[in-house]
């Protein structure tokens, strides 16, 4: 253990390169500071600029996280989607509040988005499974996520009979399919500083109005 320690302590962090950012000169809400970053990670080809790790609370209270792709942001708020029988949609059903967590390692940029997540309505949540790809929409289809896998051979067949009936049936919409949005209640901007004097910005909703505040790093 000691030398795993010492190698990690070896690992360079903070490697990126952060643009200029003025935390004065921010807008009043965090919806469009937060379109400007993400935009900045995708033109400077940050891989994945969209991947997000999605925070829930499991019954038993504890946390559990995994990473997805965000969809959109909206004055609403910031979207995902995936099956409401999944573990996440159980999760999200039973605890409606979830974060976000967005990091651009090259910008040195992370973003936390805090609140209540709420299900799109059906007709939305097939037009967002209707845009994925065909295989995605296979494997939802199969609508075996996270069970036990005893044969891996199983995903093959199963993923193919989905196929064929897609390939018959090109409007098929998974039942339980589910576009969410989390109406964000606090989002924190953080910036990092190679002498770890980074910027933090939150904003708190207090509805209809949001507050702005620098944190200490």
């Amino acid at each position: 253990m000691t030398d795993l320690r010492t190698r990690l302590r070896a690992v360079p962090t903070l490697t990126g390169t952060p643009p200029p950012f003025d935390p004065v000169r921010t807008p009043e809400t965090p919806h469009p500071l937060f379109v400007d970053w993400l935009l900045d990670a995708v033109d400077r080809q940050v891989p994945e600029a969209c991947a997000a790790t999605l925070s829930t609370v499991r019954a038993d209270g504890r946390p559990n996280a995994r990473v997805l792709i965000l969809k959109d942001v909206t004055d609403d708020g910031w979207q995902f989607a995936s099956s409401a029988s999944s573990r996440k949609g159980e999760e999200l059903a039973a605890s409606p509040y979830a974060a976000l967590t967005f990091y651009w390692i090259p910008l040195g940029r992370q973003v936390r988005v805090l609140g209540r997540v709420e299900p799109a309505d059906p007709e939305d949540s097939a037009r967002d499974f209707l845009a994925r790809p065909m295989p995605a929409r296979a494997e939802t289809l199969a609508g075996r996520q996270s069970a036990v896998l005893d044969d891996p051979a199983d995903i093959g067949a199963v993923v193919a009979e989905q196929t064929e009936r897609l390939t018959t049936e090109p409007g098929l919409i998974a039942p339980n399919w589910t576009l969410y949005t989390l109406q964000a209640e606090e989002v924190e901007f953080w910036q990092a500083d190679p002498d770890r004097r980074h910027l933090r910005l939150r904003y708190r909703l207090d509805a209809p109005n949001w507050s702005k505040e620098r944190l200490w790093p």
